[in-house]
């Protein structure tokens, strides 16, 4: 028989810590098992021109405010470890812990040898990067997780899968340094880094938008897997930018035949599509603040002829960045809280198994719910519900009044 405690957390970056903040402040005796260092996907899964999406001035987690003297600045990799180590200090967390298995017991719980009656999961959700396979296309392969810089590449150009914010980052730097690069644009959301001479995301944060509540989102499922806005920290990086660049853009990948790379032919209407919602949010944001003139992004510029095809061994290309996403790894959860793709079942971090929770997942209970400052109110309820279901009190109407 193992230790026991009341609470186990699983992860010890900002959402498992926020948890711990919250239980420290209720009482509860608990412990964050982290498999790395605090903080540890900021320090090992991230390239090294890495800046936060935010704005210092918006950065903050419970109880700690950005105190720099760059508020409208933006992050570092290792400024943001440096300011989740500052979160940790106090917290029981166990770093080198690699959770391997959570079952039920009688009682509640086993995390490995560890008993508890419940458990917080907080391991993030973008644990394992999401490549297709194609198997060996005869060039080198790599995701966000291994890439750090271009000169860690080998020589040549480089296909970037993906135009998201990780994509397009990527095919930016690597552009810049001089690299051959071509852009594979499929579904994205385009988000320009200032409007009216002010941050996106103070737009975001003023108007409410980014405080939706998970319930209240038209279509839930929709929004928790749309992919990141294309945002740089402090930078403006769209597919225009990178067009004027030198970077080409190509369709969708479809698929790999005999080591050619065959592409969509709809970027002009991914792209039209991305034109107008991002237009109709900023329209948004005009009508918020009673302005009635409009500011309109300049169209996505479409190439007349994008190519549909690629051959991967015809050497352009040396080196194929795989930015197609990511998924969380519920491997050691040995749980019936899956779903048939292998997504936890909650409702707001709430799962359908009394006792387990979970932070830190995409609109978990708001559409800020991944970002630093998103984590307060989400960890806040999750432990407000963990506590009062414990002790039979719980009651919906007063912990959403919170």
């Amino acid at each position: 028989m193992g230790d026991s405690v009341t609470t186990v957390v699983v992860g010890a970056g900002h959402a498992g810590l926020a948890a711990s903040h919250f239980l420290r402040e209720r009482g509860v005796d608990h412990v964050v098992l982290e498999r790395g260092q605090v903080g540890n996907s900021w320090r090992t899964e991230r390239w090294d021109s890495l800046r936060l999406l935010t704005p210092n001035w918006l950065s903050r987690l419970p109880g700690q405010d950005y105190d720099g003297d760059d508020p409208d600045g933006y992050m570092t990799m290792a400024e943001v470890v440096a300011f989740i180590e500052r979160f940790a200090a106090g917290a029981p967390v166990r770093t080198g812990v690699n959770v391997t298995s959570v079952r039920r017991t009688d009682e509640g719980f086993a995390v490995d040898d560890l008993r508890c009656r419940s458990v917080v999961i907080a391991s993030g959700a973008c644990n394992v990067p999401v490549v297709p396979d194609f198997g060996d296309l005869g060039v080198h392969q790599v995701t966000p997780f291994d890439y750090h810089n271009p000169d860690k590449l080998p020589d040549g150009g480089v296909l970037v899968v993906g135009a998201s914010a990780t994509g397009v980052q990527l095919a930016a730097e690597l552009r810049a340094a001089g690299r051959h690069v071509v852009l594979s644009v499929g579904e994205h959301t385009r988000m320009p880094r200032r409007h009216r001479d002010r941050d996106v995301l103070w737009w975001m944060h003023e108007t409410g938008l980014w405080a939706q509540r998970y319930d209240e989102v038209d279509d839930l499922d929709r929004a928790r897997r749309l992919p990141s806005p294309q945002l740089a920290g402090g930078l403006e990086v769209d597919l225009n930018t990178l067009t004027d660049a030198g970077v080409e853009l190509v369709g969708r990948l479809a698929t790999v035949r005999d080591g050619v790379a065959l592409f969509s032919g709809g970027l002009r209407n991914v792209c039209s599509l991305a034109d107008l919602k991002a237009n109709r949010m900023l329209a948004g944001f005009d009508e918020w603040a009673g302005l009635t003139d409009r500011v309109p992004l300049e169209p996505t510029r479409v190439p007349a002829k994008p190519r549909l095809r690629l051959d991967l061994g015809g050497g352009e290309i040396g080196t194929i960045v795989w930015a197609t996403g990511f998924r969380p790894d519920y491997s050691w959860l040995d749980l019936p809280v899956l779903d048939d793709r292998g997504r936890l079942r909650h409702d707001g971090g709430v799962t359908d198994i009394p006792g387990l929770y979970a932070l830190g997942l995409p609109v978990l209970r708001r559409r800020r719910s991944t970002f630093l400052h998103g984590i307060e109110d989400d960890a806040r309820y999750v432990v407000d519900h963990l506590i009062r279901t414990s002790r039979g009190t719980f009651d919906q109407s007063v912990s959403e009044a919170r």
